[in-house]
């Protein structure tokens, strides 16, 4: 069955506009037809097209079904976006299929890139969330300067990944506890400024490794989601 996303079908029993072109001018799809419909929120709809219009395409609910996320402890990775935006928006595709609840991008003193328009990234968001078959759309925020972001509030472990060898580094196998909500940061290709880090560690970070390797931006940020699910499916709470 054809999956769509409609974060308003409760209320407007019609596809967005996008949706819309895609199931009735791609996919040719016609009245009677049944689809597939995700709000972004967890729950999961069977429904009946009743007008195949290719910019609002209507339909009817037959099923309601709520489909959280199949994990309980939340993973957010907070990271710089690499000056090449295929990388960044592969990293968004890539842990949305793993499993992430919300991704942040930090502004960091030796950033590629200062400024991004999440509008994009969004849309890989929301195909890659159709894609895994899952219901939940991960929340992105907009680029976030450092030390506004490291002194919020985090219900769970904090982790700032860099590759200093000075300091207290352990391996995010080693200090993660299963079951926990996690939040990582992850800098840029020149990596955290030696300040950044410091700050964040006096915001309650540990420094962590992710490997023997030192990895690419996008690489390290799709380690640690995965570092993170693994653990909590090889020991669950």
């Amino acid at each position: 069955m054809q999956i769509f996303y409609a974060p308003d079908i409760e209320t407007v029993h019609e596809l967005p506009e996008g949706e819309s072109q895609h199931c009735v001018r791609v996919l040719r799809m016609k009245e009677g037809d049944e689809i597939g419909i995700i709000d972004g929120r967890g729950t999961r709809y069977r429904a009946e097209i009743v007008l195949a219009h290719p910019k609002r395409c209507g339909v009817r609910l037959l099923e309601r079904e709520a489909a959280p996320n199949p994990w309980t402890a939340r993973v957010h990775v907070a990271i710089a976006p690499t000056k090449n935006l295929d990388r960044i928006e592969w990293f968004a595709e890539k842990t949305t299929e793993i499993g992430i609840d919300a991704i942040t991008l930090l502004r960091c003193r030796f950033s590629e890139r200062k400024e991004l328009k999440t509008e994009r990234l969004n849309k890989i968001l929301v195909s890659a969330m159709k894609q895994s078959l899952k219901a939940v759309l991960p929340q992105l925020s907009e680029m976030t300067p450092f030390a506004e972001f490291v002194a919020r509030p985090f219900d769970g472990q904090k982790f700032i990944a860099h590759c200093y060898d000075e300091g207290d580094r352990k391996e995010l196998t080693e200090l993660y506890r299963p079951g926990e909500n996690a939040l990582i940061l992850i800098g840029p290709e020149g990596d955290f400024s030696p300040e950044e880090v410091e700050q964040a560690i006096a915001c309650g970070f540990r420094p962590v490794m992710l490997g023997p390797s030192r990895l690419r931006t996008e690489t390290a940020g799709l380690v640690a989601c995965h570092t993170i699910q693994l653990m909590n499916q090889l020991n669950p709470k």
